[in-house]
C-alpha cells in the first residue's frame, strides 16, 4: 500500500439509499482502512438512511425535508449517535464542497443532483459520477466547472468506467489512442419483441430486467434504451469524442462492458459479470484496486457472446439522443428534463410506452434552448422547467 492510500479517504454518499448509494457503502465497509463515510443523503427513504447511519456513523446526514430531518434527527439522538442531520439542496452542495470531504460519490437521480456534482467540481474533489444529468444537462458548462475547480472526475456507470478502465491514465493521451468507442446495452426486456406490440406495454414489465436490478426510472430508461442514449450524451463530454465516434451495439450477455476501438483497429474491452461494485470500486480506490465483493467471471462458464445493431424503430429514444448532440447546446437538457416527465407518467399510468419517445421528440421540436440558459446553473434549471413544462402540455394534450 502507498504512503499516501494510508489516510482514509473520507467518502461524501449522495443518494445513499439506492442501488448505487448502497453498493457504495458495501464496498467501503470491506475496507475500513482506507475508506471513511463522512456524510451520507437520501431523497425519502428516512429508515433505511436511518438504518446506514447506525451502521457507518457518518458525521452528517441529509434529507429534503424539513420535518422528516428533525425526525431522524430525534431517533438518531435516542440511539446515542453524534450525526447531525441537515436539511434541503443547499446543504447538499455544502457536503458535497465541504473541506473535511475528500471523495463524492454522487448518485442522486435526476437533474438534483446537478448543483452538488458542481459544488463537487469546484471544490477540486474526486467525483465519482453515477449522476447522469451532471453532463446530460451541463454539458460544457459542468466540465469546464472540473477543469476550472481541478477535481478528479471519475465514471461510476459500467460503460463508461469499462472505457475509463481501458483508458491509459494520463488524459493528454486519449486522443492519441481512440479512434471510437463501442457502448455495449443488454436491450433491455424488449429486445425481442415486436415493435408493433410495445404500445401495450406495462410498468411492471418495463421494469423487468433480464440483467441488473435498478429502480423504477431506471429501469424503463433501459426498456426503451433512453438509458443508452443518455450514456451517449456523457460519453461525448467525459471522453470529448464528437458523437459519430460513439457506436452503441446491443450484446445481451453484460459480460463485456465497453470497448476501446484504437486507431491501430486493436479492441480494447472491460470484461466482469454483472455487478455495480466493480465500477465503484474502482472509482473509490483510483488508480489502484481494490476487492469489490463481485463474483469473479468464469470464462470456462461465459456463454458465446452476441452482438446486434440496435433497432432504432423498436428503440427511437437511443436515435433521440444522437438528434439532441447534434441541435442547438442544451438541447440534451430538454431531452431528459421530458424524459423525466413521460417516464413518470408512464409509471403513474398517463401514458403509454411508446408515448414516452413521443413526448421527448415534441419537446425537441418545440423546445429552444436560449443562449443564456446554457451559461449558468439558473439558466439550466429554467430550461429544465420549461421542458418540463412543455412536456405535461404534451401529454395532457394525448
Amino acid at each position: 500500500m502507498s504512503e499516501k492510500s494510508l489516510t482514509r479517504l473520507r467518502v461524501c454518499v449522495l443518494g445513499s439509499t439506492g442501488s448505487i448509494g448502497g453498493n457504495t457503502l458495501d464496498v467501503m465497509a470491506r475496507h475500513p482502512e482506507r475508506f471513511e463515510v463522512v456524510a451520507l443523503s437520501a431523497h425519502s427513504r428516512a429508515d433505511v438512511l436511518f438504518e446506514q447511519c447506525v451502521a457507518h456513523r457518518p458525521r452528517w446526514a441529509c434529507l429534503p425535508e424539513a420535518d422528516a430531518a428533525q425526525a431522524l434527527q430525534g431517533r438518531l439522538r435516542a440511539a446515542g449517535l453524534a450525526t447531525e442531520v441537515l436539511v434541503g439542496a443547499q446543504a447538499l452542495e455544502q457536503l458535497a464542497g465541504h473541506p473535511e470531504v475528500d471523495a463524492v460519490m454522487a448518485a442522486i437521480v435526476g437533474a438534483a443532483g446537478l448543483g452538488p456534482c458542481l459544488a463537487a467540481a469546484r471544490a477540486g474533489k474526486r467525483l465519482m459520477l453515477a449522476n447522469k444529468e451532471a453532463l446530460v444537462v451541463g454539458g460544457a458548462f459542468f466540465m469546464q466547472a472540473v477543469e476550472q475547480g481541478g477535481a478528479t472526475l471519475l465514471p461510476v456507470d459500467s460503460e463508461h468506467s469499462a472505457i475509463f478502465q481501458c483508458l491509459p491514465e494520463a488524459r493528454a493521451r486519449w486522443p492519441q489512442v481512440i479512434d471510437h468507442i463501442v457502448l455495449t446495452a443488454s436491450g433491455g426486456p424488449f429486445r425481442q419483441r415486436d415493435p408493433d406490440s410495445l404500445h401495450a406495454v406495462t410498468p411492471d414489465e418495463a421494469c423487468a430486467h433480464p440483467n441488473w436490478v435498478m429502480g423504477r426510472k431506471i429501469s424503463v430508461d433501459s426498456a426503451t434504451m433512453m438509458n443508452k442514449g443518455l450514456e451517449v450524451i456523457e460519453a461525448r463530454w467525459l471522453f470529448a469524442l464528437p458523437p459519430d465516434k460513439i457506436q452503441v451495439l446491443i450484446h445481451p450477455q453484460s459480460i463485456i462492458h465497453s470497448m476501446v476501438v484504437c486507431r491501430d483497429n486493436s479492441v480494447l474491452a472491460q470484461l466482469g459479470t454483472p455487478d455495480m461494485r466493480v465500477p465503484i470500486a474502482y472509482a473509490l480506490s483510483f488508480p489502484e484496486r481494490v476487492e469489490s465483493g463481485a463474483a469473479a467471471l468464469n470464462l470456462l462458464n461465459v456463454p458465446a457472446l452476441q452482438f446486434e445493431a440496435p433497432d432504432l424503430r423498436r428503440f427511437p429514444a437511443l436515435d433521440l439522443a444522437w438528434q439532441a448532440l447534434r441541435g442547438p447546446e442544451g438541447s440534451t437538457a430538454v431531452l431528459n428534463a421530458a424524459n423525466e416527465v413521460a417516464v413518470a407518467a408512464f409509471l403513474a399510468g398517463g401514458l403509454r410506452f411508446t408515448g414516452i419517445a413521443a413526448t421527448v421528440a415534441a419537446c425537441l421540436e418545440s423546445v429552444q434552448p436560449a443562449a443564456d440558459e446554457v451559461a449558468s446553473v439558473e439558466g439550466l434549471l429554467a430550461l429544465d422547467a420549461r421542458a418540463r413544462r412543455q412536456a405535461q402540455a404534451v401529454i395532457a394534450r394525448g
